[in-house]
């Protein structure tokens, strides 16, 4: 990913909780040089000191055999915000666009159908809703041995994880306020989230 270095996430921790808070994220992988993409939710955690993420693709999905032993990108994005010029202190400038993105790239192995696919599931109704798993809990075996068999459960061990913050750190005070100003008073959501982090950098 092009980073300037004055967009540089380059704090593990803060990659890590992004990923965590920004969780939908899309995986790219590429066949004779055809890319191919799925969007899908993904659990991040620490192991031996490694970043994993994990998730399942259906079992439909051709990209499950794709990824078997092959380097994997891993995109999570969001949010963003458009900056106009009328923020900046110069005539002389043109629009922009401030976003935080993180790309994770690494090695994908499948899980086993049984225990492991179980588990990986039960973490993910545990993240994502963890009252349903009762639920999910309750349901007869064959129902549930029936829908697992519709997935493929795999997870990426990450080897190279970067980040990029792109939140107007090359404008000056007055400009970064001005803009942190409009975005936090927004009645867009998500740029009022921009202006947030655009805040924490202060």
């Amino acid at each position: 990913m092009y980073t300037p270095k004055h967009f540089q996430l380059s704090d593990e921790q803060e990659a890590i909780d992004f990923i965590q808070r920004y969780s939908f994220a899309t995986i790219v992988t590429a066949t004779d040089n055809v890319p191919f993409a799925t969007h899908l939710p993904f659990l991040v955690s620490k192991r031996d000191d490694k970043i994993v993420l994990s998730s399942h693709f259906a079992k439909a999905n051709p990209q499950a055999n794709e990824i078997i032993g092959k380097d994997v990108l891993v995109i999570f994005t969001e949010p963003h915000a458009y900056i106009s010029p009328k923020h900046y202190e110069k005539e002389t400038n043109v629009p922009t666009w401030n976003y935080i993105a993180v790309h994770a790239y690494g090695k994908a192995g499948i899980l086993s159908e049984g225990e492991q696919t179980a588990g990986l599931l039960a973490q993910m109704i545990s993240n994502y809703e963890a009252d349903y798993l009762t639920q999910w809990n309750n349901l007869p075996d064959e129902y549930k041995q029936r829908m697992m068999k519709g997935i493929v459960a795999f997870e990426i061990i990450v080897d190279d994880l970067q980040g990029k913050q792109k939140l107007s750190q090359n404008r000056s005070e007055l400009e970064r306020d001005s803009i942190i100003k409009s975005l936090s008073n927004s009645v867009d959501t998500v740029e009022a989230e921009i202006g947030k982090y655009m805040s924490r950098l202060k």
